[in-house]
């Protein structure tokens, strides 16, 4: 029935602290179909799971070999666009710092502060060495201190929408900003494509309102027990949450495992 399983990470495939636990893997390599994992996060750290197949990164800018270690396609926002969004956004979200994705590593603004630790980024003395040293933006990352996620994405829309596609995966006042046109569903239904899978034999998971667009796409598509409450609003099927291996317990029922 299905051949192509689309899965976001965080919040959906992985417990709490980016674990896979052995239950969803047991699920992942017993279903007999494409596993394709479709998430915010960059090619490296998806490498660590030890998963193979593919990896659609960076809200679908970059699509990524989990078998052979290799990015296999990226999409990038011209560093003029980069250079206006940043600019339009400082007018209209007061003490926004501005990071980017370069799809080896971030680079930070000092006033960008959306990353704890466990995120491993390169702060610069000001932003315009965050231009001169990306050598390619994947995604640029906008972060307000306090700021609400689901408002600060509707100014931002509204500023600067016509540039570059915004969306957010959860995190306080962290907006996630990908080349225009770009999204995981447009980078799903183009991979897709090339094998000849249609979007009725694909099925989803998603947790936040990056992945709308993929659960809008497939043909069946599941809400995580923990989702955002647009995500939930919007897919007809719930999973149990991510905490108690919500997507394996769908596998496992679907395909009789």
């Amino acid at each position: 029935m299905f051949r192509l399983i689309a899965t976001d990470l965080d919040g959906t495939l992985l417990r709490p602290g980016g674990v896979l636990s052995d239950r969803t893997r047991a699920a992942l390599d017993a279903v007999g179909a494409d596993v394709v994992v479709v998430t915010a996060r960059p090619p490296r750290f998806v490498q660590d799971l030890r998963l193979t197949g593919t990896a659609i990164c960076s809200n679908g800018a970059m699509v990524y070999d989990l078998t052979h270690r290799e990015v296999t396609h990226a999409q990038t926002v011209p560093l003029d666009v980069v250079r206006k969004v940043s600019e339009a956004l400082a007018e209209v979200i007061p003490g926004v710092g501005i990071a980017v994705e370069t799809g080896l590593e971030v680079l930070c603004e000092p006033g960008f502060r959306g990353f704890g630790p466990s995120n491993p980024h390169r702060t610069l003395e000001v932003l315009d060495h965050v231009f001169d040293e990306a050598h390619q933006v994947v995604q640029m990352l906008a972060w307000a201190p306090d700021a609400e996620s689901d408002h600060m994405m509707e100014i931002a829309r509204e500023a600067v929408g016509q540039h570059v596609a915004v969306t957010h995966s959860g995190g306080l006042g962290l907006l996630e900003i990908s080349p225009p046109g770009v999204s995981k569903a447009a980078t799903l239904e183009s991979l897709c494509g090339t094998r000849g899978i249609g979007k009725d034999e694909v099925i989803a998971f998603g947790d936040m309102p990056n992945d709308l667009s993929v659960l809008g796409w497939a043909g069946t598509a599941y809400a995580m027990g923990n989702a955002h409450p647009l995500v939930k609003q919007a897919c007809a099927n719930h999973a149990p949450p991510n905490t108690e291996d919500g997507v394996a317990q769908v596998l496992e029922r679907l395909f009789r495992l």
